[in-house]
């Protein structure tokens, strides 16, 4: 799995890219022609204190990590998902529907 990591790359995403939320989640999808997708996170420290935000990221991967092993999810998009407050109070599954929620609405999930 591939990571967004500069800044630069993060607006391009913000700026040229679409975006859907519901409320735990915030997803920004833009085209990038590769083979591959990137993904990138952002959660604040008003979300959580350090330790909650790692992990927070932490599920967000392996739940990502999953659904791509099964090829559930697009390819040659740039992904990025933003935390919103109350996302702590979920468990595993219940970020894993949301997140697959996000992820049918921008059309990016194979059933």
């Amino acid at each position: 799995m591939q990571s967004l990591k500069k800044n630069k790359e993060f607006k391009k995403v913000y700026n040229k890219g679409k975006s859907y939320a519901n409320k735990y989640l915030v997803l920004y999808k833009l085209k990038n022609n590769l083979k591959t997708n990137r993904y990138g996170f952002s959660i604040s420290k008003k979300v959580a204190n350090a330790v909650g935000r790692n992990k927070f990221k932490r599920r967000l991967r392996e739940i990502i990590r999953e659904l791509e092993k099964k090829e559930k999810i697009e390819v040659s998009y740039d992904l990025i998902f933003i935390a919103r407050k109350p996302v702590i109070k979920l468990d595993y599954h219940q970020l894993k529907s949301n997140l697959v929620f996000l992820l049918k609405k921008m059309d990016l999930y194979n059933d």
